[in-house]
């Protein structure tokens, strides 16, 4: 918080945040209510940003031109990647996987155009680790450089890591040289590290990242054991909030995960990743002290199309805002498709009261989305704290 009101000096002298932070005084943005003020740049903003002011709409303040590398992911959205050791702080996941100098680790994160690889690459030479720079795909060769090579770990997505071990016992080649694995970019359920565990791969985390930040939060051990949550990075603020909005949650209820980062070359403040999340209490056995996340609970875009017309949860959310008495809300979209209702589930402490201004809420809701819809009221904390905004609860038969 001490550093904040410098970071946001820094970003203004960039021309994309100078236009976002207008009129702001950077001096005063030094705690989390006043961070709380400030606009939330979402990542589904950076297609427009960028095209308006290319390569990264004035958001970086390094010239392009004095990078390491630039990078284009689908969309296309232009990531940067600064000169500095580890610029995607890597290094922490890769350490707490217990990942030391003289491991040798086989990268299977893409290199073409976009920086999962090149992540994974800074923090294995700041670790002092040999990487095979092993890309994505050609199962049959990364089998067999396993085989041979003996890395002491895999780093990539989970699906491919059970692609290369089914293909290994296919083939016949010992691959138990990997008892570590990073697993990022997809979803890790319960049964796939099981499934791993039991394919000989003793220990697999998850690291949460994206291409904007990098390393965000990842998982610990103790004790060979997986620890629950994820430990945010050191040199983020995290914030949870409401879906749609840049309003924070309380603690414990899920929300979009909103990060400002205070990297020199790229700096981003109050950036919306559409990820969603939710702080869990405590500290994490392996005793890191940082707050840790629930881990990633679904995405928070969850506009919705009813009856031609798009809903998005930033209108929700204005609802709520226009009426005191409304705790939390969720519309809930039912029916069938072409014949589809909705109804917005507010949570209000004296529900049978609150009856007397359900038409004024309705009349809200309408005048928001241009669409009819039913309204009931609920007790405080009947509502599921799963993130969602809006519901889509149709029948697509």
């Amino acid at each position: 918080m001490a550093a904040l009101p410098d970071l946001v000096a820094r970003a203004q002298r960039a021309r994309g945040w100078a236009r976002i932070l207008q009129g702001v005084n950077a001096a005063d943005i030094g705690d989390r209510a006043a961070l709380a003020q400030l606009p939330v740049t979402r990542k589904s903003d950076l297609q427009a940003l960028q095209a308006a002011q290319l390569p990264f709409g004035g958001l970086n303040s390094t010239p392009h031109g004095q990078l390491r590398r630039l990078f284009v992911s689908p969309g296309p959205i232009f990531d940067p990647e600064g000169q500095a050791e580890d610029w995607w702080r890597f290094e922490r996941p890769l350490r707490a996987l217990g990942l030391r100098a003289g491991h040798l680790i086989q990268n299977c994160f893409s290199y073409h155009f976009t920086p999962a690889a090149f992540m994974v690459e800074g923090a294995a030479h700041k670790l002092g680790c040999a990487v095979i720079p092993a890309g994505i795909g050609q199962t049959e060769l990364q089998v067999q450089a396993m085989a041979m090579l003996r890395p002491d770990a895999y780093v990539g997505t989970p699906s491919f890591l059970k692609i290369i071990i089914e293909k290994a016992a296919e083939m016949g080649l010992a691959i138990d040289s990997m008892q570590r694995a990073m697993v990022s970019a997809e979803a890790l359920p319960p049964s796939l590290r099981s499934w791993f565990h039991q394919h000989g791969v003793a220990q697999v985390l998850q690291l949460y990242a994206s291409a904007d930040i990098g390393n965000i939060a990842y998982e610990s051990l103790s004790d060979g054991q997986v620890n629950p949550g994820m430990v945010l990075d050191e040199s983020l603020i995290l914030e949870i909030v409401r879906p749609g909005t840049g309003d924070p949650v309380a603690a414990g209820e899920v929300g979009e995960i909103v990060v400002t980062s205070f990297n020199p070359d790229y700096p981003l403040i109050r950036f919306g990743t559409g990820d969603l999340s939710a702080v869990l209490d405590g500290i994490a056995p392996c005793g890191r002290t940082n707050t840790r996340i629930k881990g990633w609970l679904g995405r928070a875009d969850q506009t919705t199309k009813v009856r031609g017309m798009f809903v998005h949860p930033a209108q929700v959310a204005e609802v709520v805002r226009r009426h005191a008495g409304i705790v939390r809300a969720r519309l809930v979209v039912s029916g069938a498709m072409a014949s589809d209702s909705m109804t917005l589930h507010c949570e209000t402490g004296d529900p049978q009261a609150a009856q007397t201004w359900a038409v004024a809420v309705a009349d809200s809701l309408r005048e928001l989305t241009k669409l009819r819809g039913d309204v009931c009221f609920v007790a405080p904390g009947s509502l599921p704290n799963d993130g969602k905004v809006i519901e889509d609860a149709r029948s697509y038969d």
